[in-house]
């Protein structure tokens, strides 16, 4: 699905990511785990095209992402819902989570059988639909994030710190989100970001550990 071979990144002259070399699996779920300023979003944003690579190869199945412009990422199948969730405050959460299908030209059958696939993983966003996205509270625009993540990402989901500042029944939710995911999309692959590990012990399938730009494999939170 998707490897990641010798990757290194820089900015502003730092090394932010060293030699980054991982495998990702049709169907697995990544715990990401690292402290802030490890380097998890930058890797996130590497693979969607957000920050440039110095060296090292991405590959999504046979293609070359490096080498492919970030505005055509999405459309490989791959969904973002960055930390800071990017809401458009003058949409209403319908359009919110129908954009990205719309800027990909999905037919309106497509996007609506996306949207009932998304909804169906997170049915708590259903009567959040004609709410404005300025409406929204920090929580529920993560999980309006997470539903347009979905709509794009048919093949892998990458999710930037989800339970970083959720209240706990929110968090809840947000991870009996996930488990309804993997039950019904188990070829889909998701890499999960977070600072603290405990949060996502009941989760993943492989656990990647960053430190300091670079990364370990451990398997002590494998579910």
């Amino acid at each position: 699905m998707l490897l990641i071979d010798q990757l290194s990144v820089e900015l502003a002259g730092i090394q932010v990511l060293r030699r980054i070399h991982a495998h990702v699996l049709t169907g697995t779920t990544v715990a990401l785990i690292g402290r802030n300023g490890a380097g998890k979003t930058t890797l996130l944003r590497s693979i969607m095209g957000l920050v440039p690579a110095k060296s090292g190869q991405l590959l999504f199945d046979q293609t070359e992402l490096l080498h492919t412009p970030a505005h055509q990422r999405t459309s490989l199948g791959i969904g973002y819902a960055p930390e800071d969730r990017v809401i458009f405050p003058t949409l209403s959460v319908l359009d919110n989570l129908r954009l990205p299908a719309e800027v990909l030209g999905l037919s309106a059958a497509e996007i609506q059988s996306r949207l009932d696939a998304a909804l169906e993983v997170i049915p708590q966003l259903e009567p959040m639909l004609a709410r404005s996205g300025a409406a929204l509270s920090g929580g529920q625009g993560k999980m309006v994030a997470l539903g347009r993540a979905l709509i794009t990402g048919t093949r892998m989901v990458l999710l930037d710190e989800p339970l970083q500042g959720l209240a706990p029944v929110l968090a809840e939710q947000y991870v009996q989100a996930i488990g309804r995911l993997r039950q019904l999309r188990p070829a889909l692959s998701v890499i999960i970001t977070e600072s603290n590990a405990s949060l996502l012990r009941d989760m993943p399938a492989q656990t990647w550990l960053l430190e300091r730009g670079s990364l370990s494999l451990d398997d002590s939170l494998t579910s």
